[in-house]
């Protein structure tokens, strides 16, 4: 096992090194822990069963506060549409996720997930991030584990890694003030491992942060992963600001391969990094395989969030096999826990 990286190293690594020797580092360190030439995706759909959202934050463009007349919520029609048309191109899991909604009980949530399981019994349901889970244990009262509990005995299978933006409370205090702390986010998280869920850890980077918050965010997941081992999956990926509160510049892929190739490198505990296609486009994606990453991601079926600040890239899975096997790789299913499928 290498030694451990410290958040000095990290720091150090990220201003003293050039963008190809991370990149060397951190293809080294992903071909020792993935000694073979396969690399993973997921065939899933990305469902926004609301756009309605109390939150504001500054860096999404994809919202509507309440009473906006653009705002909406999924009927179980378009609910089952939308999965159907899922199942019919190969998929066989669903990335369900909203916003902070003041309006949706928590037995809104529970009979959504209880029709998905009725109608499609196959498709697994990612759902919910931290942010919405904490939301909704405050504002019922229940609190967290007990919001998860009902969740999980409704048909949540696992948790996806959505709102932790910058897990520093200086920078979600800048960009999204009314979404939970740092702590409250990783405790969800904590929770969630305890109770037996797996789920994937994400960054948003690129808006504004230092670059010693930027390794304070992969402390803390590390940290977190020490404790239960429950997440399968870190998702780096770069602020897109078209469309936003928070204009400033995309980072470069400079910068996005640079912080993918030291996440390998720090999280030596969390098994997959994940290259993020979606918003790099195409190419930058399979440079992403040479620095660090393991996993395409996911087919992406539809996705919302990001294009809604202006990016629209998409990748049907025939295109996206031939992109990992024309880099090298093999291409090769899998599912949310990284089981394969082929």
């Amino acid at each position: 096992m290498p030694q451990r990286l410290s958040p000095n190293d990290a720091v150090e690594l990220l201003k003293s090194e050039n963008v190809f020797s991370l990149g060397r580092m951190a293809h080294e360190r992903r071909l020792e822990m993935h000694p073979h030439e396969r690399v993973t995706y997921i065939v899933d759909r990305n469902i926004n069963y609301t756009n309605v959202c109390v939150s504001g934050c500054k860096f999404c463009a994809f919202f509507r506060a309440p009473g906006d007349p653009e705002g909406y919520v999924l009927t179980k029609d378009e609910l089952a549409q939308k999965v159907r048309e899922t199942v019919e191109l190969g998929g066989y899991q669903i990335l369900l996720q909203g916003g902070m909604h003041p309006d949706l009980e928590l037995d809104f949530y529970e009979d959504m997930l209880s029709f998905l399981k009725s109608e499609f019994p196959s498709v697994a349901v990612h759902g919910f991030s931290p942010t919405e889970i904490a939301y909704l244990g405050e504002a019922t009262g229940l609190g967290v584990p007990e919001v998860i509990r009902r969740l999980v005995a409704a048909g949540l299978d696992s948790i996806p890694g959505g709102g932790a933006e910058i897990l520093t409370d200086r920078m979600r205090e800048k960009v999204s003030p009314r979404k939970c702390s740092t702590d409250a986010w990783l405790d969800v998280m904590r929770e969630a491992h305890k109770q037996g869920l797996k789920t994937t850890a994400t960054m948003m980077f690129g808006q504004g942060e230092t670059l010693e918050e930027r390794i304070e965010h992969l402390d803390r997941l590390r940290k977190v992963q020490d404790e239960t081992g429950g997440f399968t999956a870190f998702i780096p990926w770069t602020f897109q600001p078209e469309n936003t509160r928070n204009p400033m510049p995309e980072a470069s892929s400079d910068a996005y391969l640079k912080t993918l190739a030291v996440s390998r490198l720090y999280l030596d505990n969390i098994p997959n990094v994940q290259a993020s296609w979606v918003t790099q486009g195409p190419l930058v994606g399979q440079l992403a395989l040479f620095w660090g990453a393991n996993d395409f991601g996911s087919t992406m079926i539809e996705e919302n969030v990001v294009a809604a600040a202006g990016v629209h890239f998409r990748l049907p899975e025939n295109k996206l096999r031939r992109l990992v096997a024309s880099a090298g790789f093999t291409p090769c299913r899998r599912t949310m826990d990284y089981s394969l499928l082929e």
